[in-house]
């Protein structure tokens, strides 16, 4: 431990004797870059015109501090934050903020469990569409491929027009194609609109990580992450279960008519209630969305408590003009996934990606061929896998923050939670990735041994039990993987996440298309032995990135203050 302690003090050391008094500015919360001008940002935002006072002096006072209050903190997201700062990273309340996350969590539910559902009706499909049940699977594998394209057309447009717009077009697409995909009789039709299913709910998760983002300081994001987390891995231990029910006992039409009237349900709360949290369209929520922004209730809201020239008087007060919706682009996506920290990140995390899909599409054969069980005993045995991920968001969400504040303590920083805090100095690739090596260690171990547990024929409480601690595993990988993406790129989380998604399905994808042949010719001993020996492989590319993280992330920011 002597060892680690100076060699943290000898390449992070970070000076703490900075006056709290004062406000530096940043524009890229905890990446942005020095401003020359954070007086005159400090002294315009009190020379600012102030509310002429229609209603009460009481009145105008409060729309003054929520003026000056709005200055400041568009001041602060426009140019970076050096050390924990006095103004808050997020003005909403904390009963909001857990509002906000479960509505996040549910967002993110809807796409993995679109994809899971699905498996125990195949069979039936194939037999009512006269088609071969390779055909169906195809169905499958061009969900994966959309499920990784469309979040890189969205990501950016969300970071840049707001979460609201990205949410309600994707749900818009969602439940179009729902509806459709329960009306079809054609086998093109349901592949097409399988497609479009796809485009509409993957984005949801990187939308998700975004709104953290948006959120969560720092310090308290591990924690709000294992949250939002927790809702996308329900899906593939509900998904089975839900529709084996649905499917036995009222059709596979039932399946997508229940993902229609869910995903209904979520829309209207969100329309009615849910705020705007994108940092480039309201800061850290002090500053008052544009009317498409809004939720219902907050624009009633507006209309009731504001009258036009106070909100005219505020608007004055931002720095740049009203944003325009921007027409999505890929490009920011693409150039996010070529840096070279971002690029060994996820290549680690999509190959762990690709052990957890791998194991998760085979269940449904390889416990039907050598346990004998039906779709909803099949469905049933995928509860404890869901169990163990969901249980994993929790708790190592928690261990990322404490791993965060413990090596914060040791180079004595002030851990502050919703403050802003900078990261130049801070290796912030080490506090993350550590809490990520026993995980993955175990999990190549657990994959070796479920797959000789079912090479040898072992009950199938066995390999059911050793699921759920694979899951608790590869999960808490994943959501460390996803932690310290956001932390990498927090302004632009989506499209970062957006990258992560389409590295990771698109080997997913490729996955439980040679997971079959690979079973058949090599047995499910040797087949889950080479995949994890894969894992194993790739692990030191996360060694690498704890030593030269910190200097690629360096000249990136030098990169961007250059251009």
């Amino acid at each position: 431990m002597a060892g680690e302690d100076e060699f943290l003090e000898k390449n992070f050391v970070v000076s703490t004797t900075e006056s709290t008094s004062q406000v530096v500015p940043p524009l890229d919360q905890e990446h942005g870059h020095d401003s020359s001008h954070d007086s005159e940002s400090e002294s315009d935002s009190h020379s600012e015109p102030t509310f002429e006072p229609t209603t009460t002096s009481k009145e105008v006072g409060l729309h003054q501090n929520a003026t000056t209050t709005a200055t400041e903190a568009v001041d602060l997201e426009r140019s970076g934050t050096r050390a924990s700062s006095t103004v808050e990273y997020s003005v909403f309340s904390p009963g909001m903020k857990r509002y906000i996350v479960i509505a996040a969590s549910c967002a993110g539910f809807f796409s993995p469990i679109s994809s899971q559902i699905y498996f125990p009706a195949m069979n039936t499909l194939a037999k009512d569409l006269n088609v071969s049940i390779s055909l169906i699977n195809l169905t499958m594998t061009s969900y994966m491929i959309f499920q990784g394209i469309a979040p890189v057309f969205i990501g950016d447009f969300a970071d840049n027009a707001g979460r609201r717009p990205a949410y309600f077009i994707c749900f818009i697409i969602y439940l179009g194609a729902n509806v459709g995909l329960a009306l079809q009789n054609s086998y093109a039709a349901l592949f097409v609109l399988r497609c479009m299913q796809s485009a509409g709910s993957s984005t949801t998760i990187a939308l998700s990580a975004g709104v953290i983002a948006d959120i969560a300081s720092v310090a308290e994001r591990g924690s709000y992450m294992g949250f939002v987390t927790a809702g996308s891995l329900l899906g593939p231990a509900l998904g089975p279960v839900i529709g084996g029910l649905l499917s036995q006992y009222l059709g596979w039409r039932s399946i997508f008519w229940f993902l229609f009237i869910i995903a209904a349900a979520w829309l209207i709360q969100f329309i009615l209630f849910y705020p705007e949290t994108g940092r480039k369209i309201v800061s850290n929520g002090s500053i008052p969305p544009p009317k498409w922004n809004m939720s219902l209730i907050s624009y009633i809201k507006s209309r009731k408590e504001v009258s036009e020239e106070d909100r005219l008087a505020a608007e004055s007060t931002l720095p740049c003009a009203p944003r325009k919706l921007s027409f999505p682009n890929p490009l920011p996506t693409l150039a996010i996934v070529l840096q070279k920290d971002t690029a060994v990140l996820l290549i680690t995390n999509s190959i762990f990606f690709a052990g957890f899909y791998d194991v998760a599409v085979a269940i449904t054969s390889l416990y039907s061929e050598i346990y004998g069980l039906n779709d909803l005993e099949i469905g049933l045995c995928y509860l404890p896998f869901g169990a163990g991920s969901a249980l994993a968001a929790f708790a190592n969400g928690k261990l990322l923050d404490v791993n965060y504040r413990r090596i914060a303590t040791q180079l004595g920083l002030p851990v502050q939670r919703n403050r802003h805090t900078d990261l130049k100095n801070f290796p912030i690739e080490k506090a993350r990735l550590q809490i990520a090596f026993p995980l993955i260690l175990g999990a190549i171990a657990l994959i070796i041994v479920f797959g000789w547990v079912l090479d040898y024929g072992v009950h199938v409480a066995a390999p059911t039990i050793i699921t759920f601690f694979m899951g608790f595993c590869l999960t808490g990988s994943f959501n460390t993987v996803s932690t310290l993406l956001i932390d990498l790129y927090p302004n632009k989380a989506a499209t970062a996440t957006a990258g992560s998604n389409i590295t990771r399905c698109l080997l997913g994808a490729g996955a439980t298309a040679v997971i079959e042949p690979m079973l058949t010719a090599m047995g499910a001993g040797w087949c889950y032995t080479f995949i994890a020996l894969v894992m194993l492989a790739t692990t030191p590319l996360l060694f690498i990135l704890i030593n030269y993280g910190p200097k690629w992330r360096e000249e990136r920011r030098l990169r961007e203050l250059a251009d």
